[in-house]
């Protein structure tokens, strides 16, 4: 297929907030959103698009999804939060998100033992490998449609049948995600009657 050729080298799917980036000062607001968009920028699809604003920073903080913030400045668990946030935010609602990130931020605030640094590296490997059988799996798919169709196939129906295929991994991987959320939902209820 001629889109095998530049479609992975597009995605830049090794972007990320790494531990390396983050400051070891407190940065204020405006710092945040500088970081955010200097990693992200090449991976927007448009001009338009907004990485981090000040808005869905404070609704974040406001919707308890962080941990809260002391003198308008933001630590180094801030900016892991955000990642893990800024992460989550193409694929579960906010309410999603707040369930799932609320163990983590419980542990942050109540137990001097957890280690978000820790946490955030497994994170990070996962990334790693997650990026690593994401390419290997895209290749799959593009000889899959290809096969499918045959070599003499419409290009543009081709890419409508691999954009399909993309769609339907992704709501089954969406569907897993939102089933394991729904169980971190019941347990928290379930502690929460204790």
């Amino acid at each position: 297929m001629e889109i095998e050729k530049d479609l992975l080298n597009v995605l830049e799917i090794d972007k990320n907030i790494f531990l390396e980036d983050i400051p070891q000062i407190d940065l204020y607001m405006d710092q945040v959103i500088q970081l955010f968009e200097n990693t992200f920028t090449t991976t927007k699809r448009n001009e338009d698009e907004k990485i981090l604003t000040k808005t869905m920073i404070n609704n974040y903080a406001k919707g308890k999804l962080l941990i809260p913030i002391k003198n308008k400045k933001y630590s180094r668990e801030h900016l892991i939060l955000l990642s893990l946030i800024y992460q989550l935010k193409s694929g579960i609602s906010i309410n999603d998100i707040k369930a799932t990130l609320y163990p983590v931020n419980q542990r942050i605030m109540d137990d001097n033992a957890f280690n978000l640094e820790d946490f955030y590296k497994s994170y990070l490997s996962l990334f790693g490998k997650n990026g690593d059988e994401f390419k290997k799996d895209v290749e799959t798919k593009m000889k899959d449609v290809a096969e499918e169709m045959g070599s003499n196939a419409d290009e543009q129906l081709k890419k409508v049948l691999l954009i399909l295929s993309f769609i339907t991994a992704s709501q089954f991987y969406r569907r897993a995600a939102e089933t394991l959320v729904d169980e971190l939902i019941s347990e928290q209820g379930e502690k929460k009657e204790k």
